[in-house]
């Protein structure tokens, strides 16, 4: 009697709304806690980074552009596909981390949760952070938040979707588009998240998602010319000193947010979406 060997799935990347394999050709074991080889994922290159940057930068313009409500639709579509994807999601966090599936679930919840909340202030933040401001002449004076372009987002590797979805939704709101560097450790929630992603309304380049290994990525994300801006998550402090080092190149915007509770309320601080906005200050004649 022969034995049936499970034919195991081989996660691709994310880029510009479609799922290319490697460039370099290479894929990792996606191993449980049990070390388990449960799936297979991508192992991003340096050219799979600059094709991921060349995807978010296409994107800007129409992203950007699109109204502040008409976004936030968008990413309360997302919260939706999210939520008719939970169960299978719930699933993939407890087998790929180890936690028991009420965890699991709650971790899904929060992360639709936050999408949703997140939604609300795409109308919201420009008017909360906008200002008109006094001047000693005749002439209106207004300073709006903006976005400021290409962001990369370093995902920490627990837990693996909500604190992604925690990074990612604050930055796309304004109009910013993202590279994300997922989870090295635990990569295959966020893999599923951009087959959700995939099936949602959300324009292809907004949200690329890489996997792989983060020490191989950082150096290319630090020196990268095209890049306007980084949100740190990851929790490390070596990737992190890189980082820094890199974006004194051309001056890119660094954010860290190393927060040990993303199940805390605390998370959905609307100052985040403020990491990755510029504010643009624009003098008008009174009575022209």
């Amino acid at each position: 009697m022969s034995t049936r060997l499970d034919v195991k799935k081989t996660y691709k990347l994310y880029i510009g709304g479609k799922f290319p394999r490697s460039e370099s050709g290479r894929y990792l074991p996606a191993k449980s806690p049990a070390d388990e080889h449960l799936d297979n994922f991508a192992h991003a290159s340096r050219k799979d980074f600059r094709d991921a940057v060349v995807a978010a930068r296409t994107a800007v313009d129409g992203w950007g552009k699109a109204s502040a409500y008409n976004r936030g639709q968008i990413l309360y579509r997302t919260a939706e596909m999210l939520q008719n994807r939970a169960a299978e999601l719930v699933a993939e966090i407890s087998r790929s981390t180890g936690v028991n599936a009420a965890k699991a679930k709650r971790e899904v919840t929060l992360a639709i949760d936050r999408l949703v909340h997140f939604a609300g202030w795409t109308d919201k933040f420009p008017q909360v952070f906008g200002s008109v401001n006094p001047v000693a002449s005749s002439h209106f004076n207004f300073s709006t938040p903006e976005p400021t372009g290409v962001v990369v987002v370093l995902a920490p590797d627990e837990p693996s979707l909500l604190a992604l979805v925690s990074l990612v939704a604050p930055v796309i709101l304004s109009g910013n588009t993202a590279i994300v560097v997922a989870s090295e450790k635990f990569p295959l929630p966020a893999a599923t998240f951009a087959e959700i992603l995939a099936t949602s309304d959300l324009p292809g380049g907004v949200v690329n998602i890489l996997t792989g290994r983060r020490a191989e990525l950082v150096p290319h994300v630090a020196s990268h010319m095209d890049v306007n801006a980084i949100v740190d998550g990851a929790g490390d402090l070596e990737l992190s000193v890189k980082l820094q080092a890199g974006v004194a190149i051309n001056l890119k915007r660094y954010a860290k947010h190393a927060t040990t509770d993303w199940f805390s309320a605390k998370v959905e601080d609307p100052y985040w979406i403020l990491d990755t906005v510029e504010f643009k200050t624009a003098w008008h004649p009174i009575g022209v």
